[in-house]
Order: structure tokens, then sequence, then C-alpha cells
């Protein structure tokens, strides 16, 4: 190849390359692009989460009054029934039979005191004609106080063969849901106090009680404000809080605070709240765990962030808000506890800010950004109905 096509080719290839080398050097790296949102202001309760033992309020053990045989079982397992309903029958016969011999001797003690009675009225006439003797005017005086008496025990016999011949259909005491029938038909049952056989239970279902541990903080907190009569009531003066079962995301169920025990146990540090949820439906089965909510402030304007907005330098929490030159910078908060999935801001923000939600890991403070705002989440409009 000549000399001066090779001296050509290689002062184009220079320029080639040099001109590649200024568009590179032109070419700025892209600006990250983030997602902010709105630092919120609400007016909130604070409350903390506990777990619940769901308990009936009322329980009974269904035994019979009198013995006998099982005749015939009224129920089906699971059942829900009502006070008064007949669960259990016994096989009544034997029991009738003595309460119709009670009444044919309530009967007889009845002619016998109308005899008596006769006798006693002639006495005196008698004993004016002198027809009879003192002694036995006395004695007819006394066979007919013997025979008021005798009516008296006649009828406390058949009133106590009656309860027998009722006690044969063995209702039930309250109203509930009625487990399974524990003696089936042909069993005999004892009806002996302090030996009766277990037919069944029963337990209430509306309303239930819910039994939670509050911690030792927890309890100082509602008590002052408890105290300072800040805590938010219902028309009738009670305190509400709410419960979720383990298949449920939010917390549906609406109750009051019934009580407090009157004593904190040393042995965990805790003390037993009870609580008082309607059941109407019966979807809250007494034996359940469940989560409580206890409110522990008053009502007050709170700022509050998304979880994902918060990071962590060492022991310090901090935020990344936007600037007005869409710069991110470091802002040290004070986190106070969750709220509808976001957090408490005690200190650090004003309100006014936007904070990056999205992207805070790719981003430092002092770097430019692209910002994005986000779309309103379910959290948040729900946060806002509160």
């Amino acid at each position: 190849m000549p000399k001066n096509v090779l001296a050509v080719s290689l002062v184009s290839s220079l320029l080639l390359f040099a001109g590649c080398g200024e568009k590179a050097a032109q070419q700025k790296p892209a600006l990250p692009s983030v997602t902010v949102a709105p630092v919120e202001r609400k007016e909130i309760v604070e409350q903390d989460e506990f777990t619940g033992r769901i308990e009936p309020i009322e329980w009974v053990e269904v035994r019979p009054r009198v013995s006998g045989y099982l005749q015939e079982v009224r129920f089906q397992s699971g059942q829900l029934v009502k006070k008064g309903d007949v669960l259990f029958v016994i096989d009544p016969r034997w029991h009738q039979a003595t309460f119709d011999q009670r009444q044919a001797e309530l009967e007889q003690a009845k002619v016998r005191l109308e005899n008596t009675k006769r006798e006693a009225d002639r006495t005196t006439l008698l004993l004016t004609n002198k027809a009879i003797s003192i002694e036995e005017s006395d004695a007819r005086q006394s066979r007919y106080n013997e025979a008021k008496a005798a009516l008296l025990a006649a009828q406390a016999a058949l009133e106590s063969a009656k309860l027998d011949l009722e006690y044969t259909q063995v209702r039930a005491p309250i109203e509930g849901r009625v487990s399974r029938a524990l003696l089936t038909e042909g069993n005999y049952v004892s009806g002996q106090a302090g030996g009766a056989s277990l037919l069944t239970t029963i337990v209430s279902v509306d309303p239930v009680y819910v039994y939670a541990d509050l911690d030792e903080n927890s309890l100082l907190k509602f008590n002052n404000v408890a105290r300072a009569k800040k805590l938010q009531t219902d028309g009738d003066g009670k305190i509400p809080i709410e419960l979720q079962l383990a298949d449920e995301t939010d917390f549906p169920h609406k109750g009051y605070i019934e009580s407090f025990d009157n004593r904190l146990d040393a042995n965990t540090g805790s003390i037993l709240l009870r609580a008082v949820f309607p059941n109407p439906d019966g979807r809250i089965v007494p034996g359940l765990f469940a989560r409580i909510r206890v409110p522990l402030s008053e009502r007050y304007p709170a700022l509050l962030v998304e979880e994902r907005a918060i990071g962590t330098d060492q022991a310090q929490k901090f935020v990344l808000t936007l600037t007005p030159s869409n710069t991110v910078a470091y802002a040290s908060v004070k986190l106070g506890p969750e709220v509808a999935g976001k957090r408490i801001i005690r200190s650090g923000l004003s309100g006014s800010e936007e904070v990056v939600v999205n992207g805070l890991q790719h981003v430092r403070p002092g770097m430019p950004v692209v910002p994005q705002q986000e779309m309103a989440s379910q959290d948040s409009r729900n946060l806002a109905k509160r």
C-alpha cells in the first residue's frame, strides 16, 4: 500500500476515535428515579395490640336432678339452644307412678281431715251433754290436729313428686351452644346430689369475654390517660376496643373494656384485662385466640410516614426528604408506634415535607433525583376515614 494512502487512513481513524470520545464525554449519567409521598397529618389514637383468649360469659354443666334411664336425646351436637329447651328425656314411668301414689295419699289425707273435723265440731255439744268424757274430747281434738298436719305432709310429698316428674325432662338452663351428648339413650344416669351424671355442656355465645394480659408499661400509659379523663368513650361511658381473628386482616369486631384485675401478676409482670364483644353471628368462638387493640392515648394530630420510607443509620432512624431543587436531604427522626401500616413521627419533621418511599437504597443525601408521586394506597384511604 502506498505511504500516502496509509497516512490518510491513520488520520481518519484518529479523527473518528476523537469524535466518539467527545460524544461520550458529553453524555451524563441518568438521574436516579425515586417515589415520594407527602407526610400525612391525621387525628389518631395510639393503640397497642395484645393477644387475647376468648371465653364464654356463661358456661354450664348439664346434669340430671333425678335418676333413671335415658329415653331420648333431643339435640344435635353443636346446636344453638334456647333457655328451657328439652335436651334429654329420662324414662318418666316410675316417677309418674310415684306422683300418682302421692296424689292418692293426698286425697286420703283430705278425707281423714274431714272426718276428724266433724268429730271435733261435735265435741263441745257432746261434752256439754256429758255424752263423752273430757279425755275423749281431747283425743278427738288431737286426731283433728294430726289430720291437718298429715294433709300438709301429703301436699309437700305431692309437690316433690311433681318436681321429680318434671325433672325427667332435662332442659337447657341457659341460651347458647350445646356440646355433644356424653351419654346416649339407654344409659342409666344418676341424679344424686354431688354425684350426678354429666350429660353435656352449654356455653353462651353472645356476647363473649376476651381476656388479655397487659404489661406494666401499657397499664401505666392507660391509667395516666384514663385518670386525666382523656380516653374516648362511647355513649354509655365505656372504652371501646377492637378485635381481630387469625383469618382477618383488619380489626372488624368492636367491643369495650369491662374490667381489670385488682393486682399485677408478680410472675409475669402483667395484669389481666377483660373485654366484652357482641357476637350476634357466632363468628367469635369461645376458645379461640385473637388480637385486640387497646387505646393508650388521647386523640391528637400526628405526622405519619410509610414504614418503607424509614432507614436505619446505626442506632439512628432517618428519612430522606425532597428539597425544592429536587435533591434529597437527610432528616433524623424519632419514631412512635405503627398506625394502619404507617409510623408516627414524634420529631424531626414539620409535616410539610415529601419523603422518599421507594428507591431509598439507591440515593444519598445531596444527590439530585427524578421524583415521582406515589398513588394513594388503600391503607391511606382507610386511615383518612378514621
